[in-house]
């Protein structure tokens, strides 16, 4: 279980789909299931607000150009 928990964090570290992450085996034994799930939870929330924020971004780049355009 702990495994799989490393491998999706590991999933929600990269930047770039082919990007190898290291994370160190011995993190299996100090960290508790429960702190895993947080670390995968914590994850998992702030690459939602960053895609929020960047959609946000590229939204009013994309406004901006078009008004540029007319």
């Amino acid at each position: 279980m702990k495994e799989d928990l490393i491998e999706e964090i590991k999933e929600l570290i990269k930047t770039k789909k082919d990007e190898e992450i290291f994370i160190n085996p011995s993190y299996l034994e100090y960290f508790t299931l429960e702190e895993l799930e947080e670390i995968k939870y914590n994850l998992q929330k702030k690459k939602e607000e960053f895609s929020k924020l960047n959609s946000t971004y590229l939204d009013e780049i994309y406004e901006k150009t078009k008004k540029d355009k007319l």
